[in-house]
């Protein structure tokens, strides 16, 4: 019997069944002539280069790296070769966008500009607290969460307090700005309003009539582009928070109940804080929610192709139990530089290994249960499908192998050689397993390593009882 392997099912202590996520795998949907989809290991992290404080954000401008980290404003050569260019101070998350001939930079509430030569503060009292900021039509427009603030057009260093816009749909405040295809985007707490470029002696921006989303964002850096159009975590009034993706002037729910399960578990104020980020490569369409924990990732390449929502879990750690330590992915020099949560570095993204900056890293997967009708079975063998033989010299990979009948507690693991290097032929085959169930069972799989997986198959010999 095979059993699929791209999702689970737990049940929690109210009574109700939910879903496993792989934790550190990716689901990949593609017909391999074993399965129709299979497991591999996430992307592992090397490091890259060595900063001054921990990383606050950072964007490509005209071939070159840039990144905040602490409060310096640093470039990053291919080479990793860190370059302090100025000081932004202390703050938050930053935000980045680039006209022609400077790079924008928000920091804790202030604007400041980079031209390759000098960085600048913005220090026009009119400017206001920088809540959000990007580059539009000439304009460098903020936002200090209650108006819409455009700088002029013929020096970006001046505001006229005449030139304000609202977003009026609702006294909501304005968490942050986003542009889509010309279009700047208010982005409120519980309502999105669109904008168009209309020109004028004031505020150059005029509302879109019936291009209104009735939800909002939950923070600043809750959202971001996504899948030609933009992703956001958020939600209306008197709605629990969820995971959309905006498009056509319409709101598409993208989270599953299980994912909203697990957003509700953390307060509005945790919440406020989380970065949503994305990331396409190798026909893989990423969004990245960082959560306070754990870091959750909607595939919409994955879910299109399955017609159904692709999820999965990222975590630090040999045992998959820390938060994930990347953010702020940046595609650069031909590949992903990321950021570090708890260390003073960068790093980027290989699929050589599944270490972490030269760390073990722990993954799980639990199955669908298995159901005989009622009737019961014998689980005689278990064989997991898998890409042996790809050891790192020297490591002993190991998978450990657990059960439920419950849904709640799991048995005695029992262990399993992952192959040696070179023994390709190795079947990870767990013989006269001998578990016998009378209503229904669920199978979970880990391990912890440095050396990528793939596991396309999960297949169980099930001898029947009688009714």
């Amino acid at each position: 019997m095979q059993i699929p392997v791209l999702n689970g099912i737990y049940a929690d202590t109210t009574a109700d069944f939910r879903t496993s996520y792989p934790v550190n795998l990716v689901p990949v949907p593609k017909d391999t002539g074993i399965s129709q989809g299979y497991l591999r290991t996430a992307d592992g992290i090397e490091q890259f280069a060595t900063v001054s404080g921990l990383d606050r954000g950072g964007i490509v401008w005209d071939g070159l790296l840039y990144r905040v980290c602490g409060s310096d404003l640093v470039s990053v050569s291919s080479a990793g070769v860190v370059t302090v260019l100025g000081d932004v101070g202390m703050g938050g998350q930053c935000s980045f966008d680039y006209s022609f001939d400077r790079l924008a930079v928000s920091s804790g509430g202030r604007l400041y500009y980079w031209d390759k030569m000098a960085l600048t503060q913005v220090t026009d009292s009119d400017l206001g607290t920088v809540v959000d900021h990007l580059w539009i039509d000439g304009y460098h427009a903020t936002t200090d969460g209650e108006y819409i603030v455009v700088t002029e057009l013929n020096n970006p260093l001046s505001v006229n307090p005449l030139k304000y816009g609202s977003s009026e749909y609702d006294p909501d405040p304005i968490i942050g700005v986003l542009k889509i295809a010309g279009e700047l985007i208010a982005l409120n707490r519980h309502s999105i309003e669109f904008f168009d470029n209309v020109g004028g002696d004031l505020f150059p921006f005029q509302r879109i009539d019936g291009a209104l989303i009735t939800k909002g964002v939950i923070g600043t850096h809750a959202k971001c582009r996504f899948a030609g159009s933009f992703a956001f975590v958020g939600g209306g009034r008197n709605e629990p928070i969820s995971v959309y993706l905006g498009a056509g002037g319409q709101a598409q729910k993208i989270a599953t109940r299980e994912v909203e399960a697990v957003i509700s578990g953390y307060s509005e104020s945790q919440l406020s804080q989380i970065i949503v980020e994305s990331r396409e490569h190798e026909a893989h369409q990423h969004l990245y929610i960082h959560l306070p924990d754990q870091t959750l990732v909607f595939d919409a390449a994955g879910s299109g192709a399955t017609q159904q929502p692709v999820w999965f879990v990222l975590r630090s750690g040999v045992a998959a139990d820390q938060q994930y330590c990347a953010q702020n992915l940046v595609y650069a020099y031909g590949q992903w530089i990321v950021g570090d949560k708890t260390a003073f570095r960068l790093g980027r993204m290989t699929d050589a290994t599944f270490a972490q900056y030269g760390e073990p890293v722990g993954w799980r997967f639990d199955t669908s249960l298995i159901y005989n009708e009622g009737r019961g079975a014998i689980i005689k063998s278990v064989e997991l499908v898998g890409t042996v033989g790809r050891a790192a010299l020297g490591e002993q990979p190991s998978v450990f192998c657990s059960y439920t009948v419950d849904g709640l507690t799991w048995s005695q693991e029992r262990i399993r050689s992952a192959g040696l290097r070179g023994d390709y032929a190795h079947r990870m085959t767990w013989h006269r397993y001998g578990v016998r169930f009378g209503h229904w069972l669920g199978l979970r799989f880990r391990g912890a390593g440095i050396t990528t997986l793939a596991v396309p198959r999960l297949e169980v010999d099930l001898e029947p009882l009688n009714a």
